[in-house]
């Protein structure tokens, strides 16, 4: 079985935005998120905690116009850490599934990494905004991480009332999801797929 260290470290840097980070897919959960947005911080404390993924994120961006120059590049540079860190895809699990309440809440996430990038997002938010953060830029957010972690992600909130709960039971339930898919299966030999590539 593939035993290497799965791990990617990224910078990027626009006039928009800059942004450092670091990913552990072998982790333990741990955490240091600075975004300038305390929910997207919030978050993406949650995604790593339940995804057990080690993350380090340190994000400035042009929050005097509005936050989605940041949430936007953010959900990109955590895609484009998770395709690195993956490498190869030998021996992995590929598909992720999970169900996630927080009071009466509940999101499902289901997900691909098949190298083909793509988002269903099935979610209605009642509030504008959670804390400072539109409830309009999560769907931003999967797509950039969708996009260019190179992945399938279906998302639906089936049940929710406080946009809070329901924002959190969507990167809870993500970070379930991709726990199991990044898994590594030592039945497998190579990569999951019938086609012999990801």
């Amino acid at each position: 079985m593939n035993t290497k260290a799965r791990t990617a470290s990224l910078r990027r840097k626009t006039k928009e935005t800059q942004i450092e980070l670091s990913l552990d897919l072998d982790g333990y959960g741990r955490s240091q998120v600075s975004t300038g947005i305390g929910f997207l911080d919030h978050m993406l404390t949650a995604l790593a905690t339940h995804a057990r993924f080690d993350l380090e994120v340190a994000a400035k961006g042009d929050l005097h116009v509005d936050a989605h120059h940041t949430v936007e590049d953010v959900g990109i540079v955590l895609g484009d850490a998770l395709l690195q860190a993956l490498g190869d895809k030998q021996g992995i699990v590929r598909f992720g599934h999970a169900y996630v309440p927080l009071d009466e809440a509940l999101s499902r996430c289901v997900i691909d990494l098949s190298g083909r990038p793509w988002l269903h997002f099935d979610v209605t938010f009642k509030a504008r905004q959670v804390g400072t953060l539109a409830t309009e830029l999560f769907e931003d957010f999967f797509w950039a991480l969708a996009d260019h972690g190179r992945m399938n992600i279906h998302l639906e909130a089936i049940r929710g009332r406080n946009a809070h709960h329901i924002a959190e039971t969507l990167f809870k339930a993500t970070a379930r999801a991709l726990s199991m898919a990044v898994g590594r299966d030592p039945r497998v030999s190579g990569v999951p797929s019938t086609k012999g590539s990801l």
